[in-house]
């Protein structure tokens, strides 16, 4: 019955909101006919100048559009503060973990056009996951282990939903995990050396997951599977089939995995503060230049993507639109609704104020009482390097928060932002 209710919200909010042309997202004419309360628009940009004065931040870009017109687009502070170069509104960030909505919608392209079943195993596309293994025991001192053999294949809905048992290597919350994923050479994240997303993943294959298939949510290396994916079901690779089938038919002209030479100097640099000065973050597990050097063959289908915000909310709008945008149906709407569906309802507690679906986090009920997170139905997500995104299909309006830090304390600008944006809806 939840998730019919969620399913009839999302439906009408749809049907009210796409007009037969649907909405191109452009910068607004007059404020006053959005549905946005102009003095309170004021309040949004003092806390974004706020952040950069009090150096909590180096800069930002925000944008924020409403029933498809832009009512906010503003840069703040720098871009590079050692370098002096000034934040510009069409800044590049490294959106990390953005990318997977992105590859989970070209999945859901694929799914439309007949190349799989959801509850298909991957090991029918990807053999080398036949029969997976679920962790047994773990020797530190040389990353061997056993496992048991899992009770069920792992399933492409269970990758789009975080729920195949996978990891995440590096950034696993389990060491054990961690220290395996390193030893068999998977990649993750970001890398300029030169391997390719089918080694990575092939390898990936052979180690065991933290649980059964559709026990329990742990995010995961599954949308770098699903990235592989698409370049076997489509024979593209990644990257191409991004640019072709989804980028340039929206309009993002500024998004790739690797940026050209001419404008690689639209990168905002990664920073962190030292005694509190913002200074370069240091590379760790990766080069933080990924973007523009190295061997650039590597598509991460779950993080490796850099954009800007008018790029990012083109992509947003897209659903809000009920799939299309300039002219061109990306998606149905009734594929959004499944996207935004919960999958699996004994993975979330009945009080959690959101699920995971196939491609975003999505409020539900119990959202609205805890306050500035939107319509239930509204779907959001952040990335690694300190930008963060949200979309109301009730309110119609989107929220686009992009920041390029690492190594500092938890700051609350993304959810200040969010709540100041629905406060300054005046219908």
């Amino acid at each position: 019955m939840k998730n019919l209710h969620f399913l009839l919200i999302w439906a009408l909010s749809i049907a009210l909101s796409v007009p037969l042309t649907a909405q191109e997202l452009l910068p607004a004419t007059d404020i006053g006919l959005t549905g946005v309360n102009p003095q309170r628009l004021a309040r949004i940009e003092a806390l974004c100048q706020s952040y950069v004065d009090n150096n909590e931040l180096p800069g930002m870009v925000v944008l924020i559009a409403s029933r498809g017109e832009i009512v906010l687009h503003e840069a703040y502070g720098m871009a590079d503060v050692q370098a002096g170069k000034t934040m510009e509104k069409d800044a590049i960030f490294r959106i990390a973990s953005q990318t997977k909505a992105i590859t989970a919608t070209a999945v859901m392209m694929l799914w439309e056009e007949g190349k799989f079943d959801l509850d298909d195993p991957i090991s029918k596309y990807i053999p080398e996951f036949k029969d997976p293994q679920v962790l047994e025991t773990f020797n530190p001192a040389d990353s061997s282990f056993t496992g048991r053999p899992a009770k069920r294949e792992i399933t492409i809905r269970h990758l789009l939903t975080h729920t195949s048992g996978l990891g995440y290597g590096i950034i696993d919350g389990d060491e054990r995990f961690r220290k395996m994923y390193q030893k068999a050479g998977v990649t993750d994240l970001f890398t300029t050396e030169p391997v390719t997303i089918g080694e990575s993943v092939r390898r990936l294959a052979r180690l065991p997951l933290h649980h059964e298939p559709g026990e329990k949510f742990t995010y995961s290396e599954g949308l770098d599977v699903l990235g592989y994916l698409v370049e076997i079901l489509s024979g593209m690779p990644f990257d191409r089939f991004l640019q072709e089938r989804l980028f340039e038919p929206l309009g993002m002209e500024d998004t790739y995995f690797y940026l050209p030479a001419s404008k690689a100097n639209r990168l905002v640099a990664i920073q962190t503060q030292k005694d509190g000065k913002w200074v370069p973050y240091p590379d760790t597990f990766y080069d933080t230049d990924y973007p523009t050097t190295g061997a650039r063959s590597f598509f991460s289908g779950g993080a490796g993507l850099s954009s800007t915000a008018l790029d990012y909310a083109r992509f947003l709008q897209m659903y809000l639109n009920g799939g299309q945008l300039n002219g061109t149906q990306i998606l149905s709407p009734s594929t959004i609704r499944t996207i935004m569906d919960n999958s699996f309802d004994n993975v979330w507690d009945a009080n959690s104020a959101t699920h995971y679906g196939l491609a975003f986090q999505v409020t539900n009920q119990n959202a609205i009482a805890l306050g500035g997170l939107g319509s239930e139905g509204t779907f959001s997500w952040g990335g690694y390097f300190n930008t963060q995104y949200f979309a109301d299909p009730v309110e119609q309006v989107i929220g686009i928060i992009m920041k390029q830090t690492r190594g500092i304390p938890a700051e609350p600008s993304g959810n200040l932002f969010k709540r100041l944006v629905f406060s300054a809806l005046s219908w």
